[in-house]
């Protein structure tokens, strides 16, 4: 894999949310990604203070309480933000419908670039292997999380975590095109473009 022409801006996408239907974003996090390999010291995240509560349930998969974010912002004080970074970049996420889908929904007007999807680039890199969470795939991987800052299932530490898992399955590809081919999820932007195929020939 040449690094060198990895698209920028890319980032590492992992959102956090509060369990509604559909879900309120409590935390978003980016890590930025250059020549492939994620660039944590220029992370950035925001914790985000929903419209609805927090169930006790959702708390403990994450760990955000409502008392952390009951002087957050809104998500309407950081969207323009947010936007900002992400409008026309390239994003990755583990499961990538999930931040898609919701950064989607709370940035109507975003286009991003293309979405990587980890978890399908994973099944694609190790077929017949079972078990594609993050937890199992960074097992399987070897891959150290000993530098990662936060605990899991918090926005930052997640994002890092599956930045590291990018770096780890590009190295199975020749080129970003074909590691893109297996990555993109079907609808969503960023499908590398086929080449076209010659007019068929016709007699007159």
């Amino acid at each position: 894999m040449n690094f060198s022409t990895w698209p920028a801006p890319l980032f590492v996408v992992d959102v956090e949310g509060n369990g509604a239907t559909p879900p309120d974003l409590v935390e978003v996090a980016l890590i930025p990604v250059t020549g492939g390999r994620p660039e944590p010291e220029a992370a950035r995240s925001w914790l985000i203070r929903p419209p609805v509560a927090i169930p006790h349930l959702i708390t403990r998969i994450h760990g955000i309480t409502n008392a952390m974010v009951a002087d957050a912002p809104v998500w309407a004080d950081v969207a323009a933000e947010v936007a900002g970074l992400l409008d026309g970049a390239w994003i990755a996420a583990h499961s990538a419908s999930v931040e898609y889908n919701v950064l989607s929904r709370h940035l109507p007007d975003w286009k991003p670039a293309g979405v990587i999807d980890t978890l399908r680039l994973a099944k694609a890199t190790f077929p017949g292997h079972k078990g594609f969470g993050l937890d199992a795939l960074i097992n399987h991987t070897g891959i150290s999380l000993d530098g990662v800052a936060g605990t899991r299932h918090r926005a930052g530490y997640d994002a890092h975590a599956t930045a590291l898992l990018l770096h780890h399955l590009a190295s199975h590809y020749d080129s970003w095109d074909a590691m893109a081919a297996k990555a993109v999820p079907p609808g969503m932007p960023g499908l590398p473009e086929l080449d076209p195929q010659p007019e068929e020939q016709t007699l007159w």
